[in-house]
């Protein structure tokens, strides 16, 4: 496994600082360009939809007890068959209030979400985040993520229903997968990374969603060189944590606790999605055998959040 040496190479490696110049605070979002977007609108035949999001919900993945203790949505009522006129017949209202942590949900993190070792993407100062939230490099940079994305099935490529924790997914997989679907992954496509992991979750098991019981499958460091050689725009996961849990070595997990976070948002400026349902998609992709689809998942622009929620949609 990578060591901490190992680690610091990779991460010069992949590196994207002052690459779309000093100020940049989008990353690999700038990859999709005008071309990437008309051949990714050419992937829609049939016009089927596929929703991936998960519902924003007090019910949600999030275990509130557990570190890090991130909490579901909580909601009461603003309004409740209010009138809006004093007329019999006038106009009732209907509205509620959500309380949110932007993570708490189907979401992409912000390339402010992480730092180490004094570093932010771009070389930006950690002092960039404060009280007020991210001055720079808030999710509120990451529009218009609309792409040709790619289901990279990695459950359906060993015939699972779903990974177990812990197992990780390597560039190997990640070929044989790529291999399997029939596509070559092109600069500015969004990769989307099923475990199957989210049956737990639909299940009603949110522990072991979680986590808790048997670890997490998800990408390992070494997928980081993977993603930047082939210039993908962002990168998704059907999973809690985006890589996998238990860590790869005790090393990594003592001096970077999340090192494929560090690699991707912090090196890179690489978008990272979590919880993202692929099940009913990755059901039509075997059926049909085609694995690419116009996706739209533009997160809300939350002003200087540190994450967003998004309801992205699959089109083929």
């Amino acid at each position: 496994m990578p060591s901490p040496p190992d680690f610091h190479e990779l991460a010069k490696k992949i590196n994207n600082w002052g690459r779309w110049g000093p100020d940049d605070e989008r990353g690999t979002l700038n990859l999709i360009t005008d071309d990437v977007v008309r051949k990714a609108a050419a992937c829609i035949r049939k016009g089927r939809r596929f929703s991936l999001a998960i519902p924003m919900s007090e019910d949600g993945p999030m275990l509130g007890n557990i570190p890090p203790g991130r909490p579901n949505p909580e909601r009461r009522m603003f309004e409740l068959h209010d009138p809006f006129t004093k007329h019999p017949d006038s106009a009732r209202v209907n509205s509620d209030v959500f309380v949110l942590h932007l993570q708490s949900a189907t979401h992409w993190d912000s390339l402010s979400h992480v730092e180490y070792s004094g570093r932010l993407y771009n070389g930006f100062p950690t002092s960039s985040i404060d009280e007020a939230g991210a001055h720079k490099l808030g999710i509120d940079q990451m529009t218009s993520l609309v792409t040709r994305g790619v289901l990279l099935d990695i459950a359906g490529l060993e015939g699972v229903e779903r990974l177990h924790g812990g197992r990780v997914v390597t560039p190997e997989d990640l070929d044989l997968a790529e291999k399997k679907a029939g596509v070559t992954i092109e600069s500015g496509d969004a990769i989307l990374i099923r475990t199957g992991f989210m049956r737990w979750l639909k299940e009603g098991d949110r522990e072991t969603y979680a986590g808790i019981t048997q670890g997490l499958p998800g990408p390992g460091i070494a997928c980081a060189g993977w993603f930047h050689e082939r210039d993908v725009a962002a990168v998704a996961t059907d999973t809690a944590g985006f890589e996998v849990w238990p860590r790869e070595s005790s090393d990594l997990l003592r001096q970077f606790g999340h090192p494929l976070h560090l690699l991707c948002l912090v090196e890179m400026g690489l978008a990272q999605g979590q919880n993202f349902d692929l099940e009913e998609l990755a059901v039509d992709c075997a059926n049909d055998g085609v694995y690419v689809f116009f996706l739209e998942a533009t997160p809300e622009p939350f002003a200087r959040g540190l994450g967003g929620p998004v309801a992205p949609i699959a089109i083929k």
